[in-house]
C-alpha cells in the first residue's frame, strides 16, 4: 500500500525532530507551546484564530509530542462550516479531521479510518481554487492529498498525469499557468509528487531540474527571479528530492539553521525577523528531508 502524502509528511518531520540536539528541541516545543490560543488552536498573520495554521500547529504538536486537547480541537472542527471554505482550507480541514482521530485513538485507528471512503467536495464545487485553474499542478496536488485523506480512490489518473505535461516549461520544470516561461519550485514540486503518487516514484529530467537549480547557499528561490531563496520553496524541494531518493546538490543544513531564530521558531527568509509555526513547519520538514 504505497504511503499518502500526508503519512510521508509526518515521517519526514519525524525525522526532522530526531535531528535536533536536545535544548534546540525544548526551544522549538516550547515555542509551539507558546503559540497556542487558550482555545487550542493558533493563530495566523492577523492575529486571528486561523483554521490554516492550526493545521501546521496541530502537525507540529503531533511529531514534538506536545499535548493537544481533543476536545477543544474537536470542538473547534465542529464549528467550521465545511461548504463554505475555499480548496486550500477546505484540504487543511479534511486533514485535521485525520490528525484528531491520530491524537484520540492513536495509529492503527487512522489506518482503519483510510480504507473506508469519507464523502468530500468535489473540485468544481470550490469557489476559489489556487490559480482559478483546477487543472494546475499545485492545484492537482492539494485535491489529491485530500482525497487520500479521505480514503478515496484517485480516478482518471492518465488524465490527470496527461493534462500536467500543458504546464511543463522548455528547459525544465512545471508552472502553474499554461505558456509559462518561467517554471517555478511550487509548481515543479507538486507536479513531481502528484506524478510519484499517480505512478512510481522513479527518476527523470524533471526531479534532476529540481536538485540543479538549488541555490549555492543551500536553499531554493520561488523562481530564478526571485532575488533571495525562501525556506518554504526549501522545505518544498528538498521534500520531493527525498521522494525520489534523490540528495540535494548543496547540503542545506547551514541554510536552514540560519532561519532558526532565538524564540525556537523559524522564518520565512533571512529578511525576516518574526517565525510562526507554518515556517517551523517547514523548517522541521527541511531538516528531515535532508537525512
Amino acid at each position: 500500500m504505497k504511503q499518502t502524502i500526508s503519512i510521508q509528511l509526518f515521517r519526514v518531520l519525524q525525522q526532522g525532530v530526531v535531528q535536533l540536539g536536545g535544548d534546540a528541541l525544548s526551544q522549538v516545543k516550547e515555542y509551539v507551546i507558546s503559540s497556542q490560543t487558550p482555545d487550542g488552536t493558533f493563530k495566523g498573520k492577523n492575529g486571528q484564530e486561523d483554521l490554516y495554521y492550526s493545521l501546521f500547529g496541530w502537525m507540529l504538536c503531533y511529531v514534538l509530542h506536545v499535548p493537544v486537547d481533543t476536545r477543544k480541537m474537536e470542538k473547534y472542527l465542529h464549528t467550521i462550516e465545511s461548504e463554505k471554505l475555499d480548496l486550500i482550507h477546505y484540504a487543511a480541514w479534511i486533514r485535521c479531521r485525520m490528525l484528531l482521530t491520530l491524537f484520540k485513538k492513536g495509529k492503527m485507528a487512522l489506518f482503519l479510518r483510510l480504507l473506508y471512503k469519507t464523502n468530500v467536495r468535489t473540485l468544481d464545487s470550490f469557489r476559489m481554487i489556487p490559480h482559478d485553474d483546477p487543472a494546475s499542478p499545485y492545484t492537482r496536488f492539494i485535491y489529491l492529498s485530500l482525497l487520500e485523506d479521505a480514503g478515496q480512490r484517485i480516478e482518471e489518473k492518465m488524465e490527470i498525469l496527461q493534462s500536467l505535461a500543458s504546464y511543463k516549461v522548455a528547459g525544465g520544470g512545471y508552472a502553474n499557468r499554461k505558456g509559462s516561461l518561467t517554471a517555478t519550485v511550487n509548481a515543479t514540486a507538486a507536479a513531481l509528487s502528484v506524478k510519484g503518487q499517480l505512478e512510481e516514484y522513479q527518476q527523470q529530467e524533471d526531479i534532476h531540474y529540481l536538485r540543479d537549480i538549488q541555490d549555492s547557499t543551500g536553499g531554493y528561490k520561488a523562481t530564478h527571479l526571485t532575488p533571495v531563496p525562501d525556506l518554504l520553496s526549501t522545505a518544498t524541494a528538498l521534500f520531493t528530492l527525498h521522494s525520489y531518493e534523490v540528495k540535494p546538490a548543496v547540503p542545506p543544513f547551514d541554510f536552514i539553521e540560519a532561519h532558526w531564530l532565538d524564540n525556537g521558531g523559524f522564518a520565512a527568509t533571512l529578511l525576516d525577523e518574526t517565525s510562526d509555526v507554518e515556517y517551523t513547519f517547514y523548517g522541521l520538514l527541511a531538516l528531515g528531508s535532508c537525512r
